[in-house]
Parts: structure tokens; C-alpha cells; sequence
């Protein structure tokens, strides 16, 4: 794993970062925010929707697919993407265990 050492922690932790990487650009919250919005879409409507070249909307979808927060099906030229809700789901579990898990200020 090179340098960042991801071995070293655990599956919990590593899932858990590579979610609040794929949410740490306005961009993919953008998108996310859209197919909430929409239900779901076509990559061009994202576009369309977005200050981002094609190619940059891609690679931020790519992020999003990869975190598992988006599913896309290909039909024909045209990809369709929408949230993946069991994914979502496990994202507000993670997400809320790590934020439940301060109960008391013992510094500061």
C-alpha cells in the first residue's frame, strides 16, 4: 500500500476513510445532492448541471462508484447513475457510530 500505510488500520477504518474521501469535494457532494434530487440520471444531465468539464464530472463519479455510493448501469452509449441505498445506508451507520462515539469533553 505504499507510504499511507492503510494496511496498518482497521477494515472499519479504511472504509470508513475512503467514504469521507469520496465526500470531501464540493463536487461529489454536488452530484450526490442531483441524484437525490432527480432519483437518477444520465452522466450528461450531471453535466449539464455542474461548472465541470465531461471529463471532470467523470472522474468525480468514478470516486463516488469506487466509495460504492453510486451505481451506474450502461445502456447502450449512455450511463445511468443513482445512489446505491445499501451503501447510503451503511454510510450513515459508519458515519454516526464514529460521531455517537464522543460522549464527553475530557480535554479542552
Amino acid at each position: 500500500m505504499g507510504l499511507t500505510k492503510t494496511e496498518e488500520f482497521t477494515k472499519a477504518q479504511n472504509d470508513l476513510a475512503l467514504l469521507a474521501k469520496a465526500l470531501g469535494h464540493p463536487a461529489r457532494i454536488a452530484i450526490l445532492q442531483f441524484l437525490i434530487k432527480t432519483k437518477s440520471c444520465v452522466c450528461g444531465d450531471i453535466v449539464d448541471e455542474l461548472p465541470l468539464s465531461q471529463s471532470t464530472v467523470s472522474q468525480h463519479l468514478s470516486e463516488l462508484k469506487k466509495a460504492g455510493l453510486i451505481k451506474g448501469d450502461i445502456d447502450g452509449p449512455t450511463v445511468c447513475y443513482c445512489i446505491d441505498e445499501k451503501a447510503w445506508n451503511k454510510m450513515k451507520r459508519v458515519i454516526g457510530d464514529l460521531f455517537e462515539s464522543y460522549k464527553d469533553p475530557i480535554c479542552c
